[in-house]
């Protein structure tokens, strides 16, 4: 017998009847003998009507009653899987983030988590029920409804399977797993059997939006075994793992990008100490997520370049309060450039093989393709273009790296 969560997306419960064949997968898992926690997300669309209702209520809305409103969604799937569960002879009951409980910080709209108390789950299981638990919610130290984040349902998947000792965490969504580029531009593109939770973990931060980048972080820390499957085909799908189960490392395991970039340049800033804490001390305070960094000192020494990206929904909040610290700051000129896309190769191979980096700067050359910026960690070389070139450079650069489906 092994314990198994199971996690639904959006787009797997759309309705009643994905419901019912989600539900099939469970019953399926059941009658190999196996003990099913079943995690669901809200219908396709559902949270962005709510999200848009607070907003029509309140712009400037209380952040604990947001939670509130969009954690409905979950809710109503719960209930729904495990009413579909019992008529299919299924014993199965529902249960929301605070029945639980799943204890979270009170950074209500992107709580984390802090605790998960499993006893009344081990307990459902010993009496031979399914548990069918609300993704995306729990409950914060002063007794509110809280929420994770978007995405936020995978977080409560890989908690649950954490905590439990789970044998592997299930993750059903539209797509039958983990490629090696976007195959909706990579014609080419190869679904890979296994990657680790490092590649992963850099894809989905690098624009990849098949896993939540913090469920991803909390699989890797808690040794979770993440399968990322189809709802609508039974095909095997990705098993997202520890380095050592993969017996021989690609140097490129994948090509990710992000649209979801804006640059800014400010341009002749007086070079003194403390103008980094200056420029982004204030943006960290606003909330402000700044990405790559890349400097360039004047040959006298006295001003330099500062350019850095930030995501597109800050990028004009970014650029006011920078307009607004314009004589503090002292920088000649400020250039926006919303234009630009993202473009990383990822793989742990590269710790162990040299040339990764130049061969990229390379292919990108011959294909006239300009690099605006450039950041590198152990395992991922990034670069932003300017963002016609993306589809271009994504497919050149899968060819290069042999990643090619044959």
């Amino acid at each position: 017998m092994a314990r198994i969560v199971q996690k639904f997306g959006g787009t797997s419960v759309a309705d009643v009847e994905h419901i019912r064949r989600a539900a099939e997968r469970v019953k399926a898992e059941v009658e190999c003998g196996n003990q099913v926690a079943v995690v669901v997300s809200a219908m396709a669309g559902v949270t962005n009507q709510l999200v848009d209702w607070v907003s029509a209520a309140s712009p400037t809305y209380d952040p604990r009653e947001y939670d509130v409103v969009v954690s409905t969604g979950e809710q109503v799937n719960c209930g729904l899987m495990a009413l579909v569960l019992q008529e299919m002879g299924i014993p199965a009951r529902s249960w929301l983030g605070w029945q639980i409980p799943l204890a979270t910080t009170d950074a209500h709209g992107r709580a984390r988590v802090h605790e998960v108390d499993i006893a009344g789950i081990a307990q459902q299981w010993s009496d031979g029920e399914v548990p069918v638990i609300a993704g995306f919610q729990g409950i914060g130290p002063d007794g509110r409804v809280t929420t994770l984040g978007r995405g936020g349902s995978d977080i409560s998947a890989v908690a649950l399977a954490a905590t439990l000792g789970a044998e592997r965490c299930d993750i059903f969504t539209d797509v039958d797993g983990v490629y090696t580029a976007d195959p909706r531009i990579v014609a080419k593109a190869r679904k890979l059997d296994k990657i680790t939770y490092e590649e992963m973990l850099e894809m989905a931060s690098q624009g990849a939006r098949i896993l939540q980048t913090r469920s991803v972080e909390l699989a890797m820390k808690n040794g979770v075994r993440v399968h990322v499957r189809s709802s609508f085909e039974d095909l095997p799908g990705t098993l997202v793992v520890d380095e050592e189960e993969i017996v021989e490392q690609q140097v490129v395991s994948g090509i990710a990008y992000s649209r979801d970039e804006a640059k800014i340049t400010l341009v002749q800033v007086p070079d003194r100490p403390g103008v980094a804490a200056a420029i982004f001390g204030p943006l960290a305070d606003a909330g402000v997520n700044v990405d790559m960094i890349v400097q360039s000192t004047a040959s006298d020494g006295k001003t330099t370049d500062i350019t850095f990206t930030v995501a597109k929904s800050d990028f004009e909040r970014c650029v006011e309060l920078l307009e607004e610290a314009r004589e503090t700051l002292d920088f000649k000129a400020l250039v926006p450039d919303s234009g630009i896309v993202k473009v990383s190769v990822i793989g742990v191979g590269m710790r162990s093989h040299a040339g990764v980096a130049q061969a990229m700067f390379r292919t990108l050359s011959e294909k006239g393709i300009n690099i605006q910026a450039i950041s590198t960690s152990e395992i991922k070389v990034s670069v932003l273009i300017a963002e016609e070139y993306a589809e271009l450079a994504l497919r050149a650069l899968h060819t290069v790296y042999g990643l090619d489906a044959e």
